[in-house]
């Protein structure tokens, strides 16, 4: 009888080793899980951040750019304007006298499609 409680008493202590080699191995396996979930959340966070640099600076390079073209466009506007400006004052005497002419100066003539009643 005594051999087989000592037999049952061991297979209870294995059994009580089992459990707790298992339980432990749970702990190391969450444990390890959670280290690497905080591994990827850091190494994602590290990605986003890089790519948000690399965004920035490519869309201050295409602002800056925009920005230049805005400047050179109202540039280009102004010297039009100037030069729309001048022409109209150098010209504006002349075409004065050439509507007033036009509308002034009429000289009567019979339509070539005009037939006398007879």
């Amino acid at each position: 009888m005594t051999s087989q409680s000592q037999g049952i008493q061991q297979l209870l202590q294995a059994e009580k080793r089992a459990k707790d080699k298992l339980e432990e191995a749970k702990k190391r396996k969450g444990k390890r899980l959670r280290q690497a979930k905080e591994e990827a959340t850091a190494e994602i966070d590290h990605y986003r951040l890089q790519r948000e640099k690399e965004f920035r600076n490519k869309e201050t390079s295409v602002m800056g750019s925009q920005g230049n073209l805005s400047a050179k466009i109202d540039e280009q506007t102004t010297e039009a304007i100037r030069n729309l400006t001048s022409s109209y004052h150098r010209n504006m005497e002349s075409m004065m006298k050439k509507l007033l002419s036009t509308i002034c100066d009429i000289s009567p003539e019979i339509h070539p499609n005009f037939r006398p009643a007879v």
